[in-house]
């Protein structure tokens, strides 16, 4: 952590106004004022960046990716993404497969993205537990902003086929949402017997599983549902008014032929990745502009990369493009920033410019809508991680494992 003030910059905190010759002051590896140079003034001896010129950002918030479970460049070695082999894997925790070297790190802070939910794959019905952290450090452990984060689950066509393969148990939608519902039934029964035993003073065997189940039921935890297709939307909203449980859709490639029906119940919608081909029937609708039809429908959207499937640095350009296909400039921002924190339940600490959150701040080159400008200077918990040399078109990213002294 470092202190640093930066000012003179065009800022842009998400949750309100721009300010113009704006500046952020980072203490302690917290945001401690924003507004703007006049205002926000450095105690003596701190650092100070001059980004007069330029944009001033939080950093973005990747809401649905793979990085270090999904290693770039390492095959079956570096692939923890799915563990196929138990349909109901709520006890899986991405923390447990990610690798910070993996070099899809690097290009999220390229990117601007300074902080990422990282979930296991969409192989099983019930694929295990998400994880936020930092995109950069040394361990895990030390990048860690909230374990767990949400439930990961899927409907449509990836478990069916996986477990089709296999012959056996779910090979069809039926199956799938047979095995989600017996799960919710076998948590709700080691739910009472569990509050049951306590009560009575006695031991009690404790299962994983179970467990983290019970987290969703009691609604400490959200369920991150990937489905495409309307009636796999359909489907999962059945299954979460069935048993109570807080909904939140991923990918919703069709979501926009429900998004009356999502803006009614207040079910938000982690959206993409936009950049792909249509490589399977469910994802057939997918088009840039469903981002702009969700927002106009009032649905609360994040942009999602599905990082390695896009690569995480695009994640910006997809917004991009999504306002080029009608979606409304600062929704599209919000989309990335302060959308996807809130929906994951991370506002508290990443996501605008906003005294007493993080200091993740990027220093674009301009507008980080237009695709000619760039990340300059990113900061980790006021860490300068990334530095862009204009001069030699060159960046340098701080290696974690140097410490001074």
């Amino acid at each position: 952590m470092e202190d640093v003030l930066i000012t003179g910059g065009y800022v842009v905190p998400v949750d309100r106004e721009p300010i113009t010759d704006g500046a952020v002051l980072i203490q302690n590896g917290k945001i401690v004022a924003v507004g703007t140079s006049s205002e926000v003034t450095a105690p003596e001896g701190i650092r100070v960046v001059d980004a007069t010129g330029r944009w001033v950002l939080p950093g973005f918030v990747e809401s649905h990716g793979h990085l270090g479970v999904a290693e770039e460049a390492e095959g079956w070695a570096g692939n923890d993404t799915n563990e196929m082999t138990d349909p109901n894997g709520a006890r899986f925790r991405a923390l447990d497969g990610i690798n910070p070297a993996d070099l899809g790190f690097q290009d999220a802070l390229e990117g601007g993205v300074t902080s990422s939910v990282i979930k296991p794959g969409s192989g099983n019905p019930i694929g295990g537990q998400t994880v936020a952290v930092k995109n950069w450090g040394r361990t895990v452990d030390e990048m860690l902003v909230r374990q767990p984060v949400s439930v990961k689950s899927a409907l449509g066509e990836n478990p069916k086929r996986v477990y089709g393969e296999q012959k056996k148990t779910p090979s069809t939608r039926l199956g799938v949402a047979a095995i989600i519902r017996e799960a919710f039934f076998k948590a709700q029964d080691y739910r009472e017997r569990r509050d049951h035993t306590r009560q009575e003073g006695k031991p009690f065997e404790r299962d994983a599983t179970l467990e983290i189940l019970a987290s969703v039921l009691d609604g400490d935890l959200p369920w991150c549902q990937h489905t495409h297709r309307a009636d796999d939307i359909a489907t999962a909203i059945r299954l979460s008014e069935e048993f109570g449980y807080r909904l939140v859709v991923n990918h919703g490639t069709e979501g926009h032929l429900v998004a009356d029906l999502l803006a009614e119940k207040q079910i938000p919608v982690i959206i993409g990745p936009l950049f792909t081909t249509r490589s399977k029937v469910e994802v057939r609708e997918r088009h840039l502009r469903n981002p702009g039809i969700l927002d106009r429908a009032g649905v609360e959207v994040a942009i999602t990369t599905d990082h390695p499937v896009i690569p995480i640095n695009f994640l910006v350009h997809q917004a991009t493009l999504a306002v080029k296909e009608g979606m409304d400039r600062d929704a599209a921002l919000r989309s990335i920033t302060l959308n996807p924190a809130r929906i994951m339940g991370l506002d508290d600490r990443v996501g605008s410019l906003t005294p007493g959150l993080d200091g993740d701040v990027v220093i674009w080159s301009g507008d980080p809508l237009d695709v000619m400008n760039r990340a300059l200077q990113v900061f980790v918990d006021g860490r300068e991680v990334l530095t862009y040399d204009e001069a030699t078109g060159r960046q340098q990213i701080a290696d974690p494992f140097y410490r001074e002294g």
